[in-house]
């Protein structure tokens, strides 16, 4: 895509949603319901010297972050606190709890919609509510709370590698690691980007297996044109204040099957049935009516923080073409995406720089980058002690030590993107003086 092109799809995400030209600034309300003025754009480096690692001035005094909260209505969010402060409903299943379980499902294409204090313990009940036992397989190229859900259930994760492509579970990795012990693949749509459903979903029907999926990062995509939500015996989403839709802190569970979800809304509160009645072994992870309340909020707003995180997306991947040794990961586009992660792989044998001397250089400016994730979870504890940890996951390892997830949402304006991809640029370009520099520094 040309430039002429590339700015003429640009205006075209823009309209839209017309406000999406500039997003709000940090910690903004919606009330316009976007501010359309344009965060300052950093003035570009002119030498090795003004980078701020070496003493030079900052470029962005205030940091950009990866997963800065979203903000909606303000209006709307207080309006619903009022309305649950005047009700002194606050908990248990009140109307706004009622109400984003509805929304969710329906945006998930699942009949079944569970919410949850957070996206981890919705992990644990899921786990629980199947009843698996022995071993799950799971990737080591996910957030920790992914095995640290099934340890809690007494299960054992057993780390299987990823496909290059989709970064998500390999069928031919899982496979291998399937023992009359195992009870589920557990899968992870990392970064939005889905697993290859069709084929787990083989194998877990072949080896009478469950299959969960971990979809923290995918609420609003697709997969062959099916919502993410609708997979699998259930999928899991995190509406922690990080994620594009949020609430300030929760969780759900989808799914299509009846049985599950009431076995799920049993644990979730203590095992009651009813008044007095208590069937089962439970526990307290009930999403409270403030969390709904702000899930609500973000809801209404789902489509124009996508319409940002797309255009952010969009304007990386423009500007960084042609930059040897960076490349933006990018998606499927045959489904629907969020965009909510931009991660591009960092090849340091071209680039001249390592991974991590250019997120300290990038941390330095106030461009808080991150090697998401890093390291993999087999080689965290408690993982990497047991004697069933892997020796190695090829794949994992290769992609874990180039991945850097950068800036976006409706906290990081179309120019601060820009500013990003000058200042990788002239990382880049400069590559053999700051490496001397770093180099000199060491020694």
């Amino acid at each position: 895509m040309d430039a002429v092109s590339f700015d003429a799809r640009l205006a075209e995400l823009c309209l839209v949603h017309p406000a999406m030209a500039e997003p709000t600034r940090h910690g903004a309300d919606l009330a316009d319901p976007f501010n359309t003025v344009a965060a300052a754009s950093s003035p570009a480096k002119q030498s090795v010297d003004e980078l701020a690692l070496f003493g030079g001035p900052v470029a962005f005094p205030e940091p950009l972050h990866v997963g800065r909260p979203n903000l909606g209505d303000r209006e709307r969010f207080l309006a619903r606190v009022a309305d649950l402060w005047d009700r002194r409903y606050l908990s248990n299943d009140g109307p706004y709890v009622r109400e984003f379980e509805q929304q969710v499902a329906r945006r998930a294409g699942a009949r079944y919609c569970v919410a949850t204090s957070n996206g981890t313990t919705a992990l644990e009940l899921t786990a629980r509510a199947l009843q698996l036992t022995g071993e799950v397989i799971v990737p080591a190229l996910t957030f920790v709370a992914t095995a640290h859900a099934m340890t809690w259930q007494g299960l054992t994760p057993v780390f299987a590698d990823v496909d290059e492509r989709t970064c998500c579970l390999d069928p031919r990795s899982v496979e291998r690691l399937i023992t009359p012990r195992t009870s589920a693949i557990v899968g992870v749509h990392l970064w939005g980007r889905t697993c290859d459903v069709e084929a787990l979903a083989w194998l877990a029907r072949r080896h009478n297996l469950r299959l969960l999926f971990d979809a923290a990062h995918a609420f609003g995509c697709t997969h062959a044109g099916r919502p993410v939500g609708s997979l699998g015996d259930a999928e899991v989403f995190s509406f922690h204040a990080s994620k594009f839709v949020h609430a300030c802190e929760g969780g759900a569970i989808a799914t299509n099957d009846e049985r599950l979800a009431e076995r799920i809304r049993l644990l979730r509160n203590f095992g009651f049935a009813g008044q007095d009645r208590v069937v089962g072994l439970g526990t307290n992870a009930k999403m409270h009516e403030i969390s709904a309340a702000m899930g609500l909020t973000s809801l209404e707003h789902m489509g124009e923080f996508i319409a940002v995180n797309r255009r952010n997306y969009w304007l990386y991947r423009d500007r960084l073409r042609g930059l040897a040794g960076v490349c933006v990961r990018d998606y499927d586009d045959a489904d629907r995406h969020n965009f909510q992660y931009v991660v591009i792989d960092w090849d340091e044998s071209r680039t001249g720089m390592s991974r991590d001397q250019v997120v300290a250089i990038l941390q330095a400016e106030g461009v808080l980058a991150r090697r998401y994730f890093h390291p993999g979870v087999h080689r965290m504890e408690p993982y990497a002690s047991r004697a069933s940890a892997p020796m190695s996951l090829p794949v994992t390892e290769r992609i874990v030590e180039r991945s850097i997830t950068l800036p976006t949402g409706t906290a990081v304006s179309a120019a601060e993107v820009q500013a990003v991809v000058r200042l990788l640029r002239f990382v880049c370009e400069h590559a053999d003086s700051i490496r001397a520099r770093l180099n000199r520094h060491d020694s």
